[in-house]
């Protein structure tokens, strides 16, 4: 209830007082590009319930039909003013609007698309036990997310493969600590872009202390562009857990 509330009063007072640059936004986004100013995109929200998300238009309209949900450093369709946007997270302030319709909260886990999360159904059940949030301790190590998709042939597996089961690890374990007194930290962390970003060694000492999250299965969930079959029923909470035990909390 308490979180909730803090919530609802800063979403609402953050929506007041950030109403001229909405309006700032709103006006570039339609001067510089084609098509709306708000993008919305489905994303699984509390207990499976799918919303849609709002976001400052950052590419060009119907950019779902010209490629795929990833977005990598340097894709063709982010508008200059989307890059601009993207760098400094201000497509992420309409967001706002989904706290105070009560689909987010103001820290959580990023709200998945339903194309990934369906690739991890039992860890996803239980990180949808909470509300999705604009911000979370994973989404600034990850800041450089864009980046590092980037530098690689095949985006897609690296973010099934590396990026998605760091992401739950972190998950999970804020779940565990998690309080308004953490929430509070992490707002601060947002504001002042305190936590480190992750690199690429990073990612390659995870992925070769795991066994692989992602294989080849007689069960599809998925099929990726290269034909390899993803597996619904993977125990990825166990894949998580061992994660938690060898590595070191990342604060």
């Amino acid at each position: 209830m308490l979180k909730r509330i803090i919530d609802l009063s800063i979403s609402v007072v953050g929506l007041v007082l950030l109403s001229p640059v909405f309006l700032l936004l709103g006006i570039a986004v339609k001067a510089t590009s084609p098509g709306p100013v708000f993008y919305r995109q489905e994303r699984m929200g509390h207990l499976g319930r799918r919303f849609r998300i709002f976001k400052f238009r950052s590419m060009v309209d119907h950019a779902d039909t010209l490629g795929g949900t990833l977005t990598v450093r340097g894709d063709t369709r982010i508008t200059p003013l989307g890059r601009t946007l993207r760098r400094h997270k201000l497509d992420e302030l309409p967001q706002l609007i989904n706290v105070l319709r009560g689909e987010m909260s103001l820290v959580g886990p990023r709200p998945e698309v339903p194309e990934y999360a369906d690739m991890f159904p039992q860890s996803y059940a239980r990180i949808l036990q909470i509300k999705p949030g604009i911000t979370h301790s994973a989404t600034l190590f990850f800041r450089n997310e864009e980046r590092l998709l980037g530098r690689v042939e095949d985006p897609r597996s690296l973010y099934v493969e590396r990026v998605m089961p760091y992401k739950m690890m972190l998950y999970v374990e804020d779940m565990r600590r998690g309080n308004v007194g953490h929430d509070l930290l992490t707002i601060i962390d947002t504001v002042l872009r305190i936590t480190r970003t992750v690199t690429m060694a990073e990612l390659d000492s995870f992925a070769a202390r795991l066994p692989r999250v992602v294989e080849p299965a007689e069960s599809v969930a998925n099929v990726g562009p290269d034909g390899i079959e993803y597996s619904r029923e993977r125990q990825v909470d166990a894949v998580v857990s061992l994660a938690m035990r060898q590595m070191e909390t990342v604060a």
